[in-house]
């Protein structure tokens, strides 16, 4: 089963980050723009296995194409960095999904926009995500934890607190904070 290993930090100006990456060696590889929902039985099945299921609606905005994945993650390891198994699929059409899901006992929790932009660096992806409400924050995803860690130190981001949380629980504590209700969270137009 694939394996996801990432670590996460809050980007305070990832403007200057950006600019910053091809003088290290990265490469661009894309601009997107997601939409992301998730999915739970009512009980909150999946939430209490510390698991997820998600679909992805990803639209390069350099290449014109849409592409919807849905993704489960499996629990946490235990760790510095986010590590879990993650199954990933492909499909054609996302409203078709959804109603499969739905008619399986799933259900939308949480529906929200994220912009990314993707560097490829020393073997990890660098993603730059920006979301409403919560702000900015860089992942590093790589084939071991040392590879990640030894990006993130070469990207001058090891002083910079891990986060353990997805941006799914990051928006929830926001809203619950805030006693926000809203099942999307998206850009303004």
């Amino acid at each position: 089963m694939p394996v996801e290993i990432e670590a996460k930090m809050r980007l305070e100006d990832p403007a200057a980050f950006e600019a910053s990456l091809p003088d290290l060696g990265a490469t661009p590889k894309a601009n997107l723009l997601e939409r992301n929902t998730y999915f739970d039985t009512p009980d909150a099945d999946l939430r209490r296995a510390d698991a997820g299921l998600r679909m992805r609606v990803e639209r390069d905005e350099d290449r014109g194409r849409t592409v919807v994945r849905f993704t489960h993650k499996g629990p946490r390891a235990a760790g510095p960095l986010k590590t879990r198994q993650e199954n990933e699929l492909v499909v054609a059409d996302a409203d078709a999904a959804q109603a499969l899901l739905e008619a399986l006992g799933y259900a939308p929790v949480l529906t929200f926009e994220k912009r990314r932009r993707r560097w490829q660096f020393e073997g990890c992806l660098v993603e730059i995500d920006t979301l409403p409400l919560i702000g900015s924050f860089v992942e590093i995803e790589g084939p071991s934890s040392q590879q990640v860690m030894d990006a993130r130190r070469r990207l001058g981001l090891d002083g910079a607190p891990l986060i353990a949380r997805s941006y799914l629980g990051l928006l929830k504590d926001h809203l619950e904070q805030r006693g926000d209700d809203r099942k999307q969270v998206v850009f303004e137009r």
